[in-house]
């Protein structure tokens, strides 16, 4: 399996957006999964990675990016930078994303990793993305990449108006992977498919002491 041979299979699938799967093309998988999972690195399949969490299936990584709807000049927040391989598909297509990880380690690696690309329009943060930024931003799409109750309070805040936000909901075992729009003051939702993600560990989702 290569990229090519994935990007076909996730247009059988249903993507339909070029650039999310040019996007998916040119990221190379392989360098953002444990090193005794290359030989897997572009099945359509999550990954184990490092302080138990995953990357996510690239289907759900295209089907969620797709769904940001973006044109090229947003601002774009991420909660839960991971191993950053869906950091880097959304630094392809938006002007600018700022991505928050709670695992110091997971953010570091994820850094080095798009350094050594020569991305450089990303800012990592570590902390709670579940809780307010300590600055104004506001941002025009929000993608969280782990399991949540229900939509935190703190990102709608934090999305512009119009804006959109994509984030599984549901409980421990199984989600509803949620698309959120923004319009005029106005919010609608819709539902994308089902889905399992690691949990969203905050204090505006599950809290640390549900993370076993």
């Amino acid at each position: 399996m290569n990229a090519e041979l994935l990007v076909k299979e996730l247009r059988r699938e249903g993507i339909q957006d070029d650039s999310v799967l040019e996007a998916i093309a040119a990221v190379p998988r392989e360098r953002f999964v444990l090193k005794f999972q290359k030989p897997f690195a572009y099945e359509n399949r999550a990954l184990p990675i490092d302080c138990g969490q995953t990357i996510s299936q690239p289907y759900i990584v295209a089907l969620m990016t797709e769904a940001l709807e973006l044109q090229g000049d947003e601002s774009v927040l991420e909660i839960g930078t991971g191993s950053g391989y869906q950091t880097a598909i959304l630094s392809r297509l938006a002007r600018h994303v700022t991505t928050i990880e709670r695992w110091e380690e997971l953010s570091r690696q994820a850094k080095e990793r798009l350094d050594g690309l020569g991305i450089d329009n990303v800012t990592f943060r570590i902390g709670d993305g579940t809780e307010p930024l300590d600055t104004a931003e506001q941002f025009d799409a929000i993608i969280v990449t782990a399991a949540s109750p229900d939509l935190p309070e703190p990102l709608r805040k934090q999305l512009n108006d119009p804006g959109r936000i994509v984030i599984p909901i549901g409980g421990e075992s199984l989600q509803s992977l949620k698309r959120y729009r923004l319009m005029n003051g106005n919010w609608e939702s819709d539902s994308l498919c089902d889905c399992r993600f690691v949990k969203l560990i905050g204090k505006n989702a599950w809290k640390v002491s549900d993370d076993h």
